[in-house]
């Protein structure tokens, strides 16, 4: 058996090797970088893709689907976010389905056009075709998908929410709009000054209607500014009612209460697991929020620094956090020091091995 020195000696050189093939194919071998995803199915909404796969994940990891706004480009976004380098720091996989000025010169994922905003057809079905490869090919787990996205990539999001529910545990959607409420560019511009939204039991009949779902629903975050003068802060109020319905729960909220002085209203189950959230941000404009002080997002263009990071907000609320690669190391870091000494070197071998397959694996040579 080769000593642990040497196969220490053997990991630092295949990480260089893995980091030369990462270079190669257009990644960032330090992390935060995202890479070019292709060959997810027939992509009818012909959209590009952007990935983020970390070096370090424990057990199947989860996905979060990340859906930019208009003008912004998936790695624009990315770095005022900082999801990918959060996803460095917690081990799961970040899929940025990016939009194609072919599509529409704006970047806007087109929310507001039938074909490509209904089950089985045109940007949903590709963004659909994008997550299933995302967990075929990197053995993640199904049941621990997450979507959001700001404005137009926000009003994407909750179209994916109600046309393909089975595939989502939560969204989170910010400043965007309710789901079937527009079919032309004019009612499109309408619905953003929050003109013309149909009724609360309207709403609720076209989100039942885009599936055959009957449940269990994803849960939902509505992120919105009050001084968002973009999309009126009505559309937030439209998204909650329509997901009123599915969810069963009455008008009036379980409890409020603020973070980082903003309002939060929750809405729970009989056991009082939270179904929908409301994060009312006090004087922001339209963008995401987020918090400079991180390190990891960046203030830029619809990318708002208001000193709360609703990137970490939302993965704390799916259980992102704490309980990623941090935790799971520090916790097999203090089950190998209560072992013997032989114990633990054979513990630590074993770890080894397993940043070995870890590296392996993310260089694409092996399942």
């Amino acid at each position: 058996m080769r000593s642990l020195s040497d196969t220490l000696q053997r990991l630092e050189r295949l990480r260089a090797r893995t980091g030369q093939f990462a270079r190669q194919q257009g990644a960032d071998p330090a992390g935060g970088a995202l890479t070019s995803f292709t060959g997810f199915g027939s992509n009818p909404g012909a959209l590009g893709a952007k990935l983020h796969v970390p070096d370090l994940m424990v057990g199947k990891p989860p996905v979060v689907v990340v859906l930019h706004g208009c003008t912004q480009t998936a790695d624009a976004y990315d770095q005022g976010s900082g999801w990918s380098k959060l996803a460095d720091e917690q081990g799961f996989i970040v899929l940025y389905p990016e939009q194609a000025r072919a599509n529409n010169g704006n970047l806007c994922f087109n929310w507001f056009v039938p074909e490509d905003s209904r089950r089985g057809s045109g940007e949903l079905a590709s963004i659909h075709q994008m997550i299933e490869t995302v967990i075929t090919r990197h053995d993640a787990d199904p049941k621990r998908v997450y979507i959001t996205g700001l404005s137009a990539g926000g009003a994407m999001a909750n179209a994916m929410l109600a046309a393909y529910p089975e595939m989502f545990a939560g969204g989170a959607i910010i400043a965007g709009l309710p789901f079937a409420t527009a079919a032309t560019v004019p009612e499109a511009f309408d619905r953003m000054r929050g003109h013309g939204l149909p009724s609360e039991q309207e709403l609720q009949r076209r989100l039942n209607d885009a599936s055959d779902h009957q449940g269990p629903w994803p849960t939902v975050a509505v992120w919105h500014g009050t001084a968002d003068s973009t999309v009126a802060e009505a559309n937030a109020q439209a998204i909650l009612a329509q997901w009123r319905g599915v969810h069963g729960v009455a008008t009036d909220a379980a409890h409020q209460d603020k973070v980082a002085g903003h309002d939060r209203i929750v809405w729970t189950d009989a056991r009082g697991r939270s179904l929908l959230q409301y994060y009312r941000i006090g004087g922001m404009g339209h963008g995401t929020p987020v918090d400079a002080t991180t390190g990891m997002e960046k203030p830029g263009p619809y990318m708002l620094d208001i000193g709360l990071s609703s990137t970490r907000m939302m993965a704390q609320s799916w259980g992102l956090m704490p309980d990623g690669i941090k935790a799971e190391v520090g916790s097999r870091r203090a089950a190998s020091k209560q072992m013997p000494p032989d114990a633990r070197t054979a513990h630590a071998a074993g770890s080894i091995q397993g940043l070995i397959e870890g590296a392996l694996r993310s260089a694409g040579l092996m399942r």
